[in-house]
């Protein structure tokens, strides 16, 4: 699983898999998923009662589930960009993509250093100074 040269990400959910592991994309994906199914799921880290207090780390987990929902759009801009273009769908992934950095950046769900992989197209995306419109169509 990555998002070109620069970035690896390695898979670890701190339960079933302490010490982290290279999986191959479908594989992470898959692990993420049920991973974050089991959060959203646990009571006691999402309460269903209406009412009932979060716990302490519940920023913590959002994060980390943020976190690690950027790192499929990263894998899929520098892996299957190409791909998706001949589809004709990248309209559809930019603003799927840009609905999703719109929110983490607004209420900080996701540290900017993990940003990096998709940077410049974030920068276009939020419209900062130096951004080429070059970026999206990488």
């Amino acid at each position: 699983m990555s998002a070109g040269g620069k970035y690896e990400y390695l898979w670890a959910d701190g339960v079933k898999v302490k010490k982290p592991v290279r999986l191959s994309a479908p594989e992470y994906i898959n692990k993420l998923y049920d991973w974050i199914e089991e959060q959203i799921d646990d009571d006691k880290t999402f309460p269903q009662q209406f009412g009932s207090p979060f716990p302490p780390n519940f920023m913590d987990v959002t994060k980390t589930i943020f976190k690690r929902l950027f790192r499929v759009y990263a894998h899929i801009y520098h892996s299957h960009f190409k791909a998706i273009c001949s589809l004709g769908e990248e309209a559809h992934l930019n603003t799927c993509f840009k609905h999703f950095i719109f929110f983490v950046t607004h209420y900080n769900l996701v540290d900017e250093k993990e940003l990096a992989p998709l940077q410049e197209l974030i920068d276009q995306f939020l419209g900062r100074p130096g951004s080429s419109s070059a970026a999206a169509t990488q």
